[in-house]
């Protein structure tokens, strides 16, 4: 818009002359031409004419002040020239490829990280739940597009259809679970002694309950009595007794803790890995404490392993 009313003001006013003294105007004009033509052909000594917008702007505005009946004589350029010249310039003027790019437009930056953002901090939610958390901040987006913003960043975008890890899995439930297993010590004369050991997996609480010589049912289900009696309204917030299939324990011993609502789950035999925080306390009480004190008997050693609990819980 801006060349054509530059063209047309120029036309204007070169065209005063032609009103006041056309024949003087028009002998002027054409020494006018010849003298562009040739500051064109100087600028460009070798290789073909090649005329810049403003020698096309020039030419034309001097076409007013030239007889038609010149300008195959005056101007170097043919009309069918002339005419591709306008063809160009009404095809630069409607071209809208350079200034608007064709498809979708690209999503926000911001979108992209706040899907990218709610994806890490909930890896369970998939691309629909995303899309519908964004629809209640007010961001509308489709489905697609942030399904392919989290494959593009190298995040399933359907957690859901694998489920959980076994990390997350027990990460999630680690809040309602209690494990118990037996671990045995032997006195200075070499009396082997039995102890139940109880540990919270949400807290990593410590529980041992009792110390024998001969662990029978009877003895393992007082001492689940004793425990359920000390956690008090604590069993509200567990779930799950999880132990092995030792002979140790009986029906009665799996009543107690069903009789506050928990669900007994047994480990698979000779399977002592799936029961491992249990199994890394009784490591840990093994290096720390029984492998530096020697043992006289089942008062002395539930004298140790009382005190001990006690340092494990607090420290």
């Amino acid at each position: 818009m801006i060349v054509s009313l530059l063209h047309k003001v120029t036309r204007r006013l070169l065209s005063v002359p032609t009103v006041l003294l056309h024949s003087e105007a028009a002998k002027d004009a054409e020494p006018l031409v010849l003298r562009h033509e040739n500051a064109v052909l100087r600028r460009q000594l070798t290789g073909p004419v090649r005329y810049e917008p403003a020698d096309r702007f020039w030419f034309a505005a001097l076409s007013e002040l030239v007889d038609r009946r010149r300008w195959p004589e005056i101007f170097p350029v043919t009309p069918g020239t002339l005419l591709a010249w306008h063809r160009r310039f009404v095809a630069r003027k409607w071209d809208y490829s350079t200034r608007r790019r064709t498809g979708r437009p690209p999503t926000p930056a911001a979108i992209r990280s706040l899907v990218l953002r709610l994806a890490r901090e909930n890896p369970r939610w998939g691309h629909r739940r995303i899309q519908g958390e964004l629809a209640r901040l007010g961001h509308r987006i489709a489905y697609s597009t942030v399904w392919q913003i989290l494959h593009d960043a190298g995040i399933d975008p359907a957690p859901r259809r694998d489920g959980p890890t076994w990390r997350e899995f027990l990460t999630a439930q680690a809040q309602g679970i209690i494990a118990a297993d037996f671990f045995h010590l032997d006195t200075v004369l070499g009396t082997r002694l039995y102890a139940l050991a109880f540990l919270e997996h949400g807290t990593r609480r410590l529980h041992i309950t009792g110390v024998t010589t001969d662990p029978n049912q009877a003895w393992t289900t007082q001492q689940a009595r004793n425990l359920t009696s000390d956690l008090g309204h604590r069993t509200e917030s567990l779930r799950f007794l999880l132990r092995d299939r030792d002979c140790k324990y009986s029906q009665t011993f799996d009543t107690v803790f069903q009789g506050d609502g928990l669900r007994v789950i047994k480990s698979a035999p000779q399977a002592p890995r799936l029961n491992a925080h249990c199994e890394r306390v009784i490591g840990t009480i093994r290096r720390e404490l029984l492998d530096h004190v020697l043992i006289i008997g089942e008062a002395h050693a539930r004298h140790v392993l009382t005190t001990y609990e006690d340092h494990y819980n607090r420290h």
